[in-house]
């Protein structure tokens, strides 16, 4: 098998089992909020919201060490700490412990995210590129779907602990694929150093931030929530001073000087805040409001990924040829149109009602993530590739983390706790139809936000040259 290939095929493996284990969780949270013992509302969005975390907070240091000591070698040890804390997370005796052991897979997948994208740049030329992200993105997508059915099934029949059983074949096979197979091609960086009071500052103030607005939703505002989240914003503000001063920083500004990585960039950001939530509200709507079983609201969600699978390789080929500003955008006022969609729809609006925004979402995502993806790597410059994919997969997964903050407020700020906590567990709430309204609002008040987050991330999106960089002289090795 040509070399390229066999890079396309176990980078795709590695994204596909990220992607897998996070939608199981996702549809399986309610069943593990009711089931593992002193497991709190609190507990259950942290068992997501701590993955997504130390993915995002060690992202850009992987991203550094990779372009220092090689992509490869981290890709595969990534590989091997992401399988170690699937196999602690299926032994987790209570909530607390499950955050824990989700934050060493999170290492694990932060070593794979980080390298990821590098590595197929490195492997690809330019003119292929578009073409072998999207197909990476859509077997990633491919796991999102087998999640949400494999989840449900496994939950129902096994128990949610063999959600985590999954992902050990798998990853013992991509690990010793990776090690055998994969070879370092791409241009390392000499004499630079990493920056340690960066990532600090970093992810210092991200979690704070998201721990003050999280703790404050759930329990009630003070000034010592607020001061939480305040701390927070100015850690992350000192951070990005900081950045700007040291002579070999974690996060490279200088890219953004580039206008097709800044616009890729921020839109990326934009669009991952306005989508990041969407799964997790859907399920809690399926399985608590209208108190829908596991496999049912896993089976009723699989729209919107099959849509994605069907737009994204076509909207990454395209974007090869005719350039990726037309096609990002496009997808991001067509995700902005589902949205607004959303949130005006009625409870107990039929299924077939639910489905079609739930199709226009998918579509408008395909036909983003391909063509931006790939315009963010060919701006880089190659000796940049590890951390501008660091960089991009940081802010994407930053964005993830505020989306679930901002819709956990919004439905805190709306709905009584007792009533959130019931539906966060899956339980149908039998309650009298002002508090179950309550929770449809709070939902409609979280789209329509997505929904702008979505339109105003078509701006940068547009911004970028109508070609895109194009860098065949870096281009990959077939």
């Amino acid at each position: 098998m040509e070399y390229k290939y066999v890079v396309l095929t176990n980078t795709t493996i590695g994204v596909f089992m990220a992607v897998l284990d996070s939608n199981i969780v996702l549809i399986s949270l309610p069943t593990i909020i009711r089931d593992l013992p002193a497991t709190t509302t609190f507990d259950g969005l942290w068992v997501i919201m701590g993955y997504t975390l130390i993915t995002a907070t060690l992202l850009l240091t992987f991203g550094r060490l990779s372009d220092l000591f090689g992509r490869v070698r981290l890709y595969n040890i990534g590989f091997a700490i992401f399988t170690l804390g699937s196999g602690l997370c299926s032994i987790s005796p209570n909530g607390i412990s499950l955050v824990l052991f989700r934050l060493v897979q999170g290492t694990g997948g932060a070593l794979v995210f980080a390298n990821n994208a590098a590595i197929l740049t490195d492997a690809f030329p330019v003119t292929e590129r578009g073409r072998a992200i999207g197909i990476n993105q859509i077997a990633g997508t491919a796991g999102s779907v087998l999640g949400l059915v494999a989840g449900g099934v496994l939950t129902a029949y096994l128990g949610w602990r063999s959600i985590f059983w999954i992902n050990l074949p798998v990853g013992v096979f991509g690990t010793a694929w990776a090690y055998t197979r994969l070879k370092e091609i791409g241009v390392r960086t000499k004499g630079e150093k990493l920056d340690p009071v960066g990532n600090g500052l970093f992810a210092i103030g991200l979690s704070l931030f998201l721990l003050g607005l999280t703790l404050g939703a759930l329990t009630g505002w003070s000034l010592a929530y607020e001061g939480v989240m305040v701390a927070g914003l100015l850690s992350l503000l000192l951070f990005v001073y900081l950045e700007r001063k040291v002579k070999y920083p974690m996060m490279d500004l200088a890219l953004f000087r580039i206008r097709d990585f800044s616009s890729g960039i921020f839109s990326n950001l934009l669009a991952s805040v306005s989508r990041g939530a969407v799964s997790l509200v859907l399920v809690f709507y399926f399985q608590g409001a209208l108190g829908l079983d596991v496999l049912t609201a896993g089976l009723l969600l699989i729209p919107f990924s099959i849509a994605f699978v069907m737009f994204g390789p076509l909207s990454g080929f395209l974007s090869d040829k005719y350039g990726a500003r037309s096609f990002s955008t496009a997808g991001l006022l067509i995700s902005s149109s589902a949205f607004f969609w959303f949130s005006i729809f009625p409870f107990g609006a039929s299924y077939g009602l639910l489905v079609l925004p739930m199709i226009l979402a998918g579509a408008g995502a395909g036909i983003f993530v391909a063509p931006n993806a790939a315009s963010i790597m060919n701006a880089a410059p190659v000796n940049r590739r590890g951390i501008a994919s660091g960089m991009s997969s940081t802010l994407v997964n930053t964005g993830f983390l505020l989306s679930l903050g901002m819709a956990f407020a919004i439905m805190a700020a709306s709905v009584p706790i007792s009533t959130l906590q019931a539906i966060f567990a899956g339980v149908q709430v039998q309650l009298d139809p002002t508090k179950l309204d309550l929770f449809i609002n709070s939902m409609r008040k979280i789209f329509l936000l997505m929904g702008i987050f979505s339109l105003v991330a078509a701006v940068p999106s547009w911004k970028r040259g109508p070609r895109g960089a194009k860098r065949s002289e870096q281009g990959g090795v077939d």
